[in-house]
């Protein structure tokens, strides 16, 4: 009868140990589903933020886009003056003016 019993303890205890050792195992499943969940969670929402960023990134361009055709205008002209004071001191050293 004892014997029976010895084992019988042994058992349950075997028993128990297997199902603590399975809800483990199950513990870290989720544990590392929902850090998966969470890297593609932020991997979205960085996706979102840029495509949120593009609209103020393009009206900014088209901002420094006015800036530098004015300047460029202004370059081209002061370049074209000096090319043309240029040419009149070579053809007409005497005219300072």
């Amino acid at each position: 009868m004892t014997e029976i019993l010895i084992t019988l303890g042994i058992l349950l205890v075997l028993v128990i140990v297997l199902a603590f050792w399975i809800v483990g195992i199950y513990n870290r499943l989720v544990t590392l589903r929902n850090r998966f969940k969470n890297a593609f969670a932020q991997i979205d929402v960085q996706l979102k933020r840029r495509y949120d960023l593009i609209p103020n990134l393009i009206e900014t361009a088209k901002g420094y886009l006015k800036h530098e055709r004015e300047t460029l205008e202004a370059v081209i002209q002061a370049r074209n003056q000096a090319a043309q004071a240029a040419s009149n001191a070579a053809s007409d050293p005497s005219n300072t003016g």
